[in-house]
């Protein structure tokens, strides 16, 4: 049996106040809940926007936070910037590259892909970037199932906001996966909200915002002052695949105290 643990949105904020202390002690719980786990895990995935402002600080404080006794592979999301993304969040020398990440094993394998755009907030998978998956996917053997993650959903799912800067392009990897049968799911952020859908015949697993939790359109209503929804704790998702290769993905909330 795989166990992935499954985070995104942690948003972490260096400039004080509030929504520093709120990033820091939900992500910090969300942590502390999977290092208090009995069971190691595979792997622990964070789907993009690590940093709120892409502050050198923000990254320091978040490789701290991300620290775990499990293997941790994050990709950037539309807060993040590549350049101190590498430099403070994985010790890498700086470039302005896509920051596509691997876990290969002889089990499973996961291709974190980066849609972000520099600049902007809606998503793509530069060329240079679906090159590499599509490389990683033909590396991997048939009989190894395949998670590929990132940012940006590639289609709505009724969220108004999100939905306005979704990935676009989506196309073009539909046509990579296309030629890739062992590729299981696609998982994804960015919605600050659990939800499931599907995407090129596959499901589609986004995961919580571990930050916030936004209102959907019909929980909106007169008198709402806030797209947040306040008393919704931080979650993350679990993705198990079992020996046979089938894939159930259950939620967590997590209690901060």
């Amino acid at each position: 049996m795989i166990v992935i643990a499954h985070l995104s949105d942690i948003h972490i904020d260096a400039g004080g106040g509030r929504a520093e202390r709120r990033s820091t002690a939900r992500t910090r719980a969300v942590m502390e809940y999977l290092e208090q786990l009995p069971y190691d895990l595979d792997a622990v995935l964070v789907t993009g926007d690590i940093a709120d402002h892409a502050t050198p600080e923000e990254y320091a404080r978040a490789r701290k936070l991300l620290t775990s006794r499990h293997p941790v592979l994050s990709c950037p999301g539309n807060h993040d910037a590549r350049r101190p993304f590498r430099e403070g969040l994985l010790g890498e020398a700086p470039s302005d590259g896509p920051v596509n990440q691997t876990l290969e094993t002889d089990r499973f394998v996961i291709a974190l892909c980066d849609s972000s755009v520099p600049g902007e907030h809606h998503g793509l998978l530069e060329d240079e970037t679906l090159a590499w998956l599509d490389e990683v996917l033909t590396r991997a053997p048939r009989e190894v199932p395949v998670l590929v993650g990132f940012h940006h959903p590639p289609v709505t799912v009724q969220s108004d906001y999100t939905d306005s800067i979704r990935q676009i392009g989506e196309d073009r990897l539909a046509a990579v996966a296309e030629r890739h049968p062992h590729l299981l799911a696609f998982l994804c952020g960015h919605v600050h909200a659990p939800a499931a859908t599907t995407f090129a015949g596959r499901p589609l697993l986004i995961a919580p915002g571990v930050v916030s939790t936004l209102r959907l359109p019909w929980e909106n209503g007169p008198g709402r002052t806030s797209a947040v929804l306040e008393e919704v704790p931080p979650g993350l998702l679990f993705h198990v695949i079992d020996d046979e290769g089938r894939l159930t993905t259950h939620y967590r909330p997590v209690v901060v105290a």
